[in-house]
């Protein structure tokens, strides 16, 4: 079984503002990347509106689909914004990743990544923030817990920003154990070790500016491995940030592609190899092609 890749042209309809970071251009840098791993394509269908209440309240959803502008933007926080084709990018964000989460569970396919944006990790139960609208890995947790019946799914997010939304969806979540490592101090300044969620599912782990990614290395394997392995999930869901890499202009953790690779690699070690993997941060356009290069094409090795 190959890797499959979700993607759709709607997503390059989510326009922010000149200079904003997270910009229509980074799908070109994100297709450099899968370029030449011989994935599977499909298109991110439309998303289930259905899909989104199981983490968002109805009111919010009609408040995020009210706000879209009918030219120019409209802004919900300080940096997030939404354009006229912005909705529709968000729910085919939240299609493509219900798709590869129904597709990576029936069997179908080993691994996915849903290459969509705007991301989703920032956003919480009733607030859009940090250039996210809905929390697309929550949602499709929720999508293999309550629509495929699994007892126990994994989230590891190790975009260099903690997954703050993520936790405030899954909080009470007894069933998703959500692992963030992030640089800290940092936006959005949550992730203290203390968040242990309603159940002690949650597990932060903040990083230090300049570590590298030799102290990732270690807290993963003294950490985050050890506890997946405790787990047990039948399922694992990456957000797939790449904004720790060296040269991304938002962060300082000073990781490189390799890194990611490895990260990757070790990863598909668990849940049977059952992965679906969703693009998240990443504003170097280069170290965003080559980072995604080396994260899609470890998948592919698990899955081919």
């Amino acid at each position: 079984m190959t890797c499959i890749v979700y993607s759709h042209p709607d997503c390059a309809g989510h326009v922010t503002p000149p200079g904003h970071p997270e910009r229509v251009e980074r799908l070109a840098a994100v297709e450099r990347g899968l370029a030449g791993l011989g994935v599977e394509r499909r298109d991110c269908p439309l998303g289930d509106e259905a899909d989104v209440l199981r983490c968002h309240p109805a009111g919010y959803l009609a408040r995020v689909k009210g706000a879209v502008p009918k030219e120019g933007w409209a802004q919900l926080d300080g940096d997030t914004y939404l354009a006229p084709g912005s909705f529709d990018a968000a729910m085919r964000a939240v299609g493509g990743i219900c798709a590869a989460v129904d597709a990576v569970v029936s069997g179908v396919a080993q691994t996915a990544f849903v290459a969509g944006r705007p991301p989703g990790h920032h956003a919480e139960r009733e607030t859009a923030m940090g250039f996210c609208l809905f929390g697309t890995v929550a949602i499709g947790a929720k999508r293999a817990l309550e629509h495929h019946g699994l007892t126990r799914v994994a989230i590891v997010d190790f975009d260099v920003h903690h997954g703050n939304g993520t936790q405030d969806l899954l909080w009470d979540e007894g069933r998703c154990l959500f692992v963030s490592s992030h640089q800290m101090p940092l936006y959005p300044g949550t992730g203290r070790p203390e968040e242990r969620g309603a159940h002690g599912q949650i597990l932060n782990l903040p990083l230090r500016s300049g570590s590298g990614g030799r102290a990732m290395r270690e807290v993963y394997e003294g950490v985050v491995f050890p506890a997946l392995a405790d787990w047990k999930p039948e399922l694992l869901l990456i957000s797939a940030g790449f904004d720790a890499h060296a040269d991304d202009p938002l962060a300082g953790l000073e990781w490189q592609a390799e890194d990611y690779r490895w990260l990757t690699d070790r990863l598909c070690d668990f849940a049977g190899g059952r992965v679906v993997s969703t693009l998240e941060g990443g504003y170097d356009l280069d170290a965003l092609a080559a980072s995604v290069a080396a994260h899609v094409g470890a998948m592919q090795e698990t899955g081919g």
